[in-house]
């Protein structure tokens, strides 16, 4: 099948594509049941911490119950539940009773599918797309849920790490060692600042979630990619903070999530971060 798709570039996208959307579908599950398993989780602790008996609930995890309509509970069928098309087909709507079903579903598995298909075509048939594509999927959970909860869970973030530390074990991106410093380096890049920030003002800037992020993207791509990433991430943060609240009325006092722009800047970096570098240097007159 590899040599298939080394062969054939236009059947590997293709392959990708559509293998891409699926996962957004899966993602769609996982954006919204994840949040909902660690609350049940957290209430379940705290009623053991006081020695009462914890709920007794229905099975709720990434695989059960079925996925059904929120309104009429009717469970949505196979051929109901094929990435963006059955949206189409469907025209937005539940085939029972005709609910409108939210346009974010076909989206988010549209974008995922396009974001594996620019990772399948810049990196062609390798294992370096294998291994970007799986951090990839990640990134897209994780800027869901920290823009629906504030939230980047510890399931998400620390698999992540080991994802690039496997895969640089094998100097996919960069050597283990750079991988290495760059998972401490982004970790300790953002808790200094998260701390000089509280001592200064009393305020936590930023969650523990974020430094988690950091570090696997630092692992992904080493330690010298960290300063492009950091400013992309806190250029882009800034510019749409401050367009919300102009352009939008955003209320300045409600915390924006940093997450999202960090996935979107180490995306990015993963990429075209050479040629970001390059141009920077260029622009600057460094050579």
């Amino acid at each position: 099948m590899f040599d298939v798709f080394v062969s054939d570039p236009f059947t590997f996208l293709v392959y990708v594509f559509i293998f891409s959307l699926c996962i957004g579908s899966f993602l769609n599950v996982v954006v919204y049941r994840l949040p909902v398993m660690m609350r049940n989780q957290v209430e379940d602790d705290y009623l053991d911490l006081l020695e009462k008996e914890p709920k007794k609930r229905p099975a709720f995890n990434l695989s059960t119950p079925h996925s059904a309509c929120p309104k009429c509970k009717n469970p949505i069928k196979p051929w109901q539940n094929i990435p963006v098309i059955s949206y189409l087909w469907l025209r937005g709507k539940c085939a029972n009773c005709k609910t409108s079903i939210s346009a974010r579903y076909p989206i988010v598995e549209l974008t995922t599918g396009l974001l594996g298909l620019l990772v399948a075509y810049q990196f062609g048939a390798s294992w370096q797309t294998s291994a970007l594509l799986a951090f990839t999927y990640f990134l897209v959970a994780l800027t869901l849920i920290d823009m629906d909860e504030y939230l980047l869970p510890d399931s998400l973030t620390l698999p992540l790490v080991w994802i690039a530390l496997i895969a640089n074990s094998f100097g996919l991106f960069t050597s283990l060692e750079s991988a290495v410093y760059g998972a401490i380096a982004g970790y300790l890049s953002l808790w200094s600042i998260y701390w000089a920030f509280k001592l200064l003002t009393g305020k936590e800037g930023m969650g523990y979630g974020d430094f988690k992020l950091l570090a696997a993207i630092g692992a992904l791509l080493g330690w010298q990619a960290l300063p492009v990433v950091i400013l992309l991430s806190s250029v882009v943060g800034a510019a749409v903070g401050i367009l919300g609240i102009m352009i939008m009325g955003r209320d300045k006092n409600i915390p924006i999530p940093f997450g999202p722009y960090l996935a979107a800047a180490g995306f990015i970096a993963a990429l075209w971060g050479n040629d970001i570098t390059a141009a920077y240097f260029q622009f600057a007159g460094i050579r």
